[in-house]
């Protein structure tokens, strides 16, 4: 049975939601209020944040961070989707698939979502629109593609999961890879059925390679070119799965080779951009940690009143089977979704479903890799989707439309990835287990 100050903090919270409250702050409030009513000292609240950003992972996030925001300030981006038109854009449906390959790479940069989207909407939907493309399909297909940069490492909600889960983050990393190859392979194949529906006539053509001969040199060329940038993640997995250095220590890596290669390789990396990218990551970078260390507030207040084991209780005793408790867990964090961002939705789900996994002997590697894809489709998922927001504005169309065309990739391809990553452990345990070794990933 909950006391007054937990239902108190509760209510507070939902009602705060509602009337669209900031979230950080009102983590924060909430147990303040819930305290206030028990008459409960609040010296907690001030151990409990700071120890929350006592972690060096907290600086990995920052540098991730600050790598994305340079990739279309430095000119990276420009030459990854230049290599991907090279690779792709003869097959059918290949000029918009283009966003989905350019978009694997690119997510091996930034670690985020909405970046991928503002690198690449503002680069591919007018030129694809010149050529016949529907400017609203383009932008939804690159908008459901974003949160590839949720699985594909490195990934920050990866690493705010492993914080929240004390789980290996290059366990995590790697967890997510097969489920981010599925989305991909998933997304280019219904853009294979889909994207004629979507083409008008246009008098401007691309201008692609007609040969066999021609391709090959035209990969050669742009992927010449683009080496500098694909270096990044390259540098970074080789440098992490090859004991050279940590994952937190490569985001600052990331971060220095980023400048690097702006400044010194492809030369458009100027002061006023880079001022523009660290404004960027500066606020980014301080409602993440605000988040984080309000979020830990509200859970360890919960926590510690026992609503975790009263949650466990309540589910064990509700169903028997674990396997529809992972289903509940899936539709709990995909309505959840609709209406918070990712990081929130972990921030406050972790820590009360842990004890609840470990009864039911779930594995914490496939935990996060189940909450990972799940966060990565609130994305995308409406009334508040971040790529819908992002991606109406950017491209100017019309979210109610763009909503619409993106449905058929959140139903056909987004959701049965989720389900596939829920109930076969391999595609998440299987990679790191064999690479770090079943002691790092424990029994799945």
């Amino acid at each position: 049975m909950l006391d007054l100050g937990t239902v108190t903090t509760l209510i507070a919270f939902l009602v705060g939601i509602v009337l669209g409250f900031p979230i950080g702050w009102l983590f924060i409030g909430s147990t303040a209020l819930g305290l206030f009513v028990m008459g409960s000292p609040t010296v907690f609240m001030a151990n409990a944040f700071f120890h929350s950003l006592d972690s060096s992972t907290i600086m990995a996030i920052a540098f991730f961070v600050f790598s994305g925001a340079l990739i279309s300030e430095a000119g990276l981006a420009d030459r990854i989707v230049n290599f991907s038109y090279s690779l792709v854009g003869r097959l059918r449906g290949g000029l918009t698939g283009v966003g989905i390959v350019a978009t694997l790479f690119l997510s091996a940069l930034t670690g985020s979502s909405v970046p991928c989207i503002a690198a690449l909407i503002p680069l591919l939907v007018p030129r694809l629109e010149k050529f016949g493309y529907r400017r609203v399909y383009t932008t939804a297909l690159l908008c459901s593609s974003s949160y590839l940069g949720y699985l594909i490492p490195p990934s920050v909600p990866a690493m705010i999961y492993c914080l929240l889960a004390g789980q290996s983050v290059a366990a995590l990393f790697l967890a997510t890879v097969f489920p981010g190859i599925l989305l991909a392979i998933g997304y280019g194949m219904l853009n294979y059925f889909m994207v004629g529906r979507y083409t008008f006539e246009s008098t401007e053509k691309p201008l692609l390679p007609t040969t066999f001969e021609e391709s090959v040199k035209d990969i050669l060329h742009t992927g010449k070119i683009a080496i500098p940038a694909l270096g990044c993640p390259v540098l970074i997995l080789v440098g992490i799965y090859g004991g050279i250095f940590t994952p937190n220590e490569a985001g600052g890596i990331a971060a220095v080779y980023c400048l690097l290669i702006g400044w010194f390789v492809y030369r458009e990396l100027t002061n006023a951009k880079l001022k523009k990218a660290l404004s960027s990551t500066i606020g980014t970078f301080g409602m993440t940690t605000l988040l984080l260390a309000g979020g830990t507030i509200l859970t360890r207040y919960l926590t510690r009143q026992g609503v975790a084991q009263e949650v466990a209780n309540f589910m064990l005793n509700m169903f028997e089977n674990k396997y529809l408790i992972l289903l509940m867990l899936n539709f709990f964090l995909l309505i959840l979704g609709m209406f918070l961002d990712g990081i929130p939705i972990l921030i406050l789900v972790v820590p009360l479903a842990l004890p609840l996994m470990q009864e039911l002997g779930i594995n914490l590697v496939h935990l996060g890799a189940i909450m990972v894809v799940n966060v990565g489709i609130g994305v995308m998922t409406p009334p508040f989707a971040m790529s819908i927001f992002v991606g109406s504005r950017l491209a100017e169309v019309p979210a109610a439309e763009l909503t619409k065309t993106m449905l058929p990739f959140l139903f056909l391809v987004s959701i049965p990835v989720l389900l596939l990553t829920t109930y076969i452990p391999a595609l998440s345990c299987w990679l790191p287990e064999i690479l770090l070794g079943s002691s790092i990933v424990g029994p799945w």
